[in-house]
């Protein structure tokens, strides 16, 4: 249609709040900052669950009127990417060293702090992509560490995306678990055993689950989750190191 404009740089619709952010600020000046919005929900989050954060109690949280919000977010999505960038930002910007394995071992141990410190960050694919850019800076100081293994750009970021996808499966677990027992008012996992015995007893005393009994009877290592996350991170470490050419194997240290 004549006098539609169709360049891209004019279409708002689909723009991010980080392209609306870079954007000159207009009078009169913003009595908050984005910085302070993200802080505020974040605060909120960790303290009460993702649900709890909504536009009527971040404002609240922040002595202004709920409107007034509108004009840095369009909505509970934007606030969400804000939330992501800000607790990210923690790791995204660690500290560099070493090969390509210890790298990427620091940083799925960040990671998991940094999941048991904000659990409902497990909870946010569900709202928005995290394209955000400290989210972004960390796949991409990933991603260059495994520069020089001769791998192509897909290999390389199914290898990282296999380590994410590790550490959070892992971390989601024990958050559930976590969840679980404030359900339940425990505040150890013996507490809970107790609570589960007779379905556990009945469960074993079947004699239809032999490996997972000798488990039971025989483990010892139950409640170290450290030590079980660990083992699975270095498990997966090591499948990825033997998939890589000989060459590199050869002189990327253990």
């Amino acid at each position: 249609m004549a006098g539609k404009k169709t360049d891209d740089a004019h279409d708002v619709t689909h723009e991010s709040i980080w392209q609306r952010m870079e954007r000159p600020a207009r009078p009169p000046r913003a009595a908050l900052t984005h910085a302070q919005i993200a802080m505020a929900a974040v605060e909120i989050a960790d303290a009460e669950g993702l649900d709890a954060v909504s536009m009527r109690r971040l404002a609240e949280r922040l002595g202004v009127a709920t409107m007034g919000l509108y004009r840095y977010v369009r909505g509970k999505d934007d606030v969400i990417e804000l939330m992501v960038d800000r607790v990210y930002a923690e790791e995204a910007r660690a500290a560099e060293g070493g090969d390509w394995r210890e790298i990427l071992r620091v940083s799925a141990l960040r990671l998991r702090d940094l999941l048991l410190r904000h659990p409902w960050l497990v909870e946010t694919t569900a709202h928005s992509g995290p394209l955000t850019p400290n989210f972004i800076a960390r796949t991409d100081r990933l991603l260059a560490s495994l520069d020089g293994l001769g791998l192509d750009a897909d290999t390389a970021m199914a290898v990282l995306g296999t380590v994410t996808a590790f550490v959070t499966g892992a971390t989601t677990a024990r958050i559930r678990m976590a969840r679980l027992m404030r359900k339940e008012g425990m505040e150890k996992m013996d507490d809970l055993r107790v609570l589960y015995s007779s379905r556990m007893r009945w469960l074993l005393e079947s004699g239809r689950y032999p490996a997972f009994e000798r488990y039971i009877r025989e483990g010892v290592r139950k409640d170290d989750d450290d030590w079980q996350f660990e083992l699975g991170l270095d498990s997966v470490l090591d499948g990825i190191a033997a998939r890589l050419p000989t060459s590199v194997t050869r002189r990327t240290p253990r």
